[in-house]
């Protein structure tokens, strides 16, 4: 049986004036990883934060930095994320017509590499970025801003995504519409890590947010 489902709370959904103490409060009420979702204005239709903001709230925490870039081009500004402090550095499938070449930039930067695909993208595009991946993050809502509801198609594609893998070891996250309802539908399906905004940041206390994160992974390791 795998070991428990990893908990990756998106600061999306933080209160931004206190960025840096969001991300202490999180770490420090059980978070496995910090989700940063870098957004652009132009790839999708909302603008967040870059790589001076992930630097200075990087000495908050020792957690795993997943870093999901929301950004087109993202090639020229992968250097600048990996000096940041991000761990993980993901890019859309969609943002630009070298995934491979993206991939390997990544991984020469030292960090680890994943893709991401929109609702509508079908799984067919990493077949051949497998070897080049440690991880796929699946969009269960269109990209954009937090608190949308959850794609229930998206649990077919999870499992699609879980054959093609294999026994590769590729983590398979999931980011959008995440909560104690939605988490074992896709942990059933095969994914491993659960970003969530919304659903683990109200409250607004480290005690809310620690209640929050392990009703998120009881729900989703009960179904394992």
């Amino acid at each position: 049986m795998r070991t428990k489902t990893l908990i990756a709370p998106s600061v999306l959904a933080s209160d931004f004036s206190r960025l840096g103490d969001e991300v202490a409060a999180v770490a420090a009420a059980g978070a496995d990883w910090i989700h940063l979702d870098v957004m652009d204005g132009h790839f999708v239709p909302n603008i967040t934060f870059g790589a001076p903001v992930i630097k200075a709230i990087r000495d908050r925490t020792d957690k795993v930095f997943d870093c999901h870039l929301m950004i087109t081009p993202a090639d020229p500004y992968l250097a600048a994320f990996a000096d940041a402090g991000c761990d993980i550095i993901t890019v859309h499938a969609e943002a630009g017509p070298h995934l491979d070449r993206s991939l390997q930039a990544i991984r020469n930067l030292g960090k680890k590499a994943g893709v991401s695909l929109n609702p509508s993208t079908p799984e067919s595009v990493i077949e051949y970025v497998l070897d080049r991946l440690d991880l796929v993050l699946i969009m269960t809502v269109n990209p954009g801003f937090g608190g949308q509801a959850f794609i229930p198609a998206m649990v077919e594609k999870v499992k699609r995504i879980k054959a093609l893998i294999g026994d590769r070891p590729i983590d398979i996250e999931i980011d959008g519409g995440v909560s104690a309802e939605t988490a074992p539908l896709v942990t059933a399906a095969g994914a491993n890590v659960l970003v969530a905004g919304a659903a683990i940041f109200k409250g607004g206390s480290e005690a809310a947010y620690r209640a929050n994160i392990e009703a998120i992974r009881t729900a989703a390791d009960r179904a394992l």
